[in-house]
């Protein structure tokens, strides 16, 4: 079984910082690309960010310039750096992986959330 455990949510005032990270554990064989993803109360769940194995990243253009993501793949880890936060950036926080088991599977695995609030 795998898991995505994400962590580092909280509460910061606007124009703070927050650094999420979300670690994968159980039987893998490989991680392929990485994201993140949000869901505001009230709305659909919108793409952030994503990293591949060689560190290509991409950014939805509400964030870009903002946040950083990136990944260790020794410790089957990925981190969102979000720097000068929005109000309009709380959310619920998710991390989504592609990842083998063995060489003939490739799943899309899913993290539980983690709140991002920002409010002074």
């Amino acid at each position: 079984q795998v898991q995505l455990v994400e962590s580092g949510g909280g509460l910061v005032q606007p124009v703070g910082s927050l650094r999420l990270s979300c670690a994968a554990s159980g039987i893998i064989f490989s991680i392929e690309a990485m994201r993140w993803y949000r869901q505001a109360p009230g709305q659909q769940r919108e793409f952030v960010a994503t990293i591949t194995r060689g560190g290509i990243t991409n950014f939805a253009d509400s964030v870009k310039g903002r946040f950083t993501i990136s990944r260790d793949n020794a410790k089957n880890t990925v981190y969102l750096q979000m720097d000068s936060l929005k109000p309009e950036d709380t959310a619920v926080y998710y991390c989504n992986a592609d990842i083998r088991q063995s060489l003939s599977s490739r799943l899309s695995y899913w993290g539980q959330g983690t709140q991002v609030t920002v409010s002074s």
